[in-house]
């Protein structure tokens, strides 16, 4: 049940908070164009409702004689709109107190503050987007990546809907062929036979089989991985993730323990949102703080999908490098050899022997770094790198639904080929198409749209 009526007229700030050239608040509902007459004064004295749509008008927001901000008022009218709604957009300064007196402006002048997610949950209500494309939306405001930015947007243009509602029209068009001949078993029904039909499912689950491929990618480039870059004291982990970063962020010293906490940062590799973890060396910790931030660095090290481990190429191995090396033998990782611009002592050979895939770099003089980049992504990647799928699923939801679904379908051909009754075989397309129309947001309860327009920010 809504907590609220879905009619009223709602208002948000539409742009992060801070201090900005331009703000938006965004008007959606019936009264959007009213409330906007109250409050915006134009230059020629024209009121907002007489405004054609898609036009941007100069003016002010006032509240009595008083004048708050200088504006850019723009008006969409229904149905051609964000929200199929009429939705008024007033661009005034950045600064939160402008701001804040111009929704609150809005806000006594006869409509309530949005939900999280409710301009877009209004999209999907009235039909403008479905669930999938919705979800979409999210997903674009939280790329941290072209290539996830790309996934999304494609998502949000229909390009996984179009795939569903495509198999959903052959499995209903199965599903009434198979119901004619529940119904009417004497009647000779034209169309396909039962063999055509469990050949269009078997395309149908090779189709689905093809989506739940790209999901691991599609994951990776939503969620990204966790990278941790570990080793003993002053091998140059914080030269290297400042090599990554390709900016200064880690203090780089000839000292040993300079870092004495974890420094985390986003960066993009090969199009994968790499959430990497510069930690503290492991040593016999000299105090409180040190000891913490060893603890911290073994948990990071423990939730890694991927460990760099970092050696100083300049010196010979020690009982620390050993001791790291059996700590993490159980980790998917990369040994990295630095300081090659120095003269070599590391025994690399016996580096080798313990892992599969070392290699050679200088983080202070940017030497095979690209190298580097590149076996990351190829790790992620199992080796099967491609940013051309023309459909990728990433939403785990969706993956879930997909699965569901060729799990009815492959037991709708199993009842085919056992020629069991075909009873049985509908009842199974039936709940097939139930998890599709899931996907699309053709089923859905208040608190599954609760739950994912919740994550959403207000004024989204």
């Amino acid at each position: 049940m809504l907590r609220y009526d879905i009619n009223d007229t709602i208002a948000a700030i539409a742009t992060g908070v801070g201090e900005s050239g331009i703000g938006i608040v965004r008007i959606s509902g019936k009264g959007a164009l009213v409330i906007a007459d109250r409050i915006f004064v134009s230059r020629g004295k024209k009121e907002p409702s007489a405004f054609k749509t898609y036009t941007t008008h100069y003016g002010w927001v006032t509240t009595g004689p008083k004048i708050i901000d200088e504006v850019i008022l723009t008006v969409m009218r229904a149905p051609k709109s964000y929200t199929k709604e009429d939705i008024v957009e007033i661009n005034c300064h950045g600064g939160i107190i402008a701001l804040r007196e111009v929704l609150d402006s809005v806000l006594e002048n006869g409509c309530r503050l949005a939900e999280p997610g409710e301009f877009t949950k209004r999209a999907f209500l009235n039909g403008r987007i479905d669930l999938a494309q919705a979800e979409a939306v999210l997903d674009i405001i939280r790329a941290k990546t072209d290539s996830a930015l790309k996934l999304s947007v494609e998502q949000l243009r229909g390009a996984l809907s179009d795939q569903i509602n495509k198999t959903r029209k052959v499995l209903l068009d199965i599903l009434s062929l198979l119901e004619a001949k529940i119904d009417f078993p004497e009647e000779e029904i034209s169309g396909i036979s039962l063999k055509e039909i469990s050949q269009q499912l078997d395309a149908i689950n090779d189709e689905l089989k093809g989506i739940l491929d790209t999901s691991r990618q599609g994951r990776i480039f939503r969620e990204g991985i966790n990278v941790v870059i570990c080793g003993k004291p002053n091998v140059g982990k914080s030269s290297l993730l400042n090599a990554l970063l390709k900016q200064e962020r880690s203090i780089v010293t000839p000292l040993a323990g300079t870092t004495r906490d974890t420094i985390e940062e986003i960066i993009d590799i090969k199009g994968i949102p790499i959430r990497i973890v510069d930690t503290a060396g492991i040593i016999e910790p000299r105090d409180l703080i040190e000891k913490k931030a060893v603890q911290r660095s073994k948990r990071h090290i423990s939730l890694a999908d991927l460990v760099i481990l970092l050696f100083d190429g300049s010196k010979r191995l020690t009982k620390e490098d050993e001791v790291l090396m059996r700590k993490i033998k159980r980790k998917n990782t990369l040994a990295i050899i630095n300081k090659i611009d120095l003269k070599q002592k590391i025994e690399e050979d016996k580096i080798q022997r313990r892992f599969s895939r070392v290699i050679n770099i200088s983080a202070k003089k940017l030497k095979n770094i690209d190298l580097l980049e590149t076996t990351i992504a190829d790790l992620v990647y199992n080796g099967k790198i491609s940013h051309t799928e023309p459909i990728m699923v990433s939403n785990l939801r969706h993956i879930e639904a997909i699965k569901k679904t060729q799990k009815f379908i492959a037991e709708a051909i199993n009842s085919l080929d056992n020629k069991l009754s075909l009873e049985f075989v509908a009842q199974d397309i039936k709940d097939a198409l139930g998890y599709l129309d899931d996907i699309l947001g053709r089923n859905f309860c208040e608190d599954l749209l609760d739950k994912i327009f919740s994550e959403f920010c207000i004024g989204k």
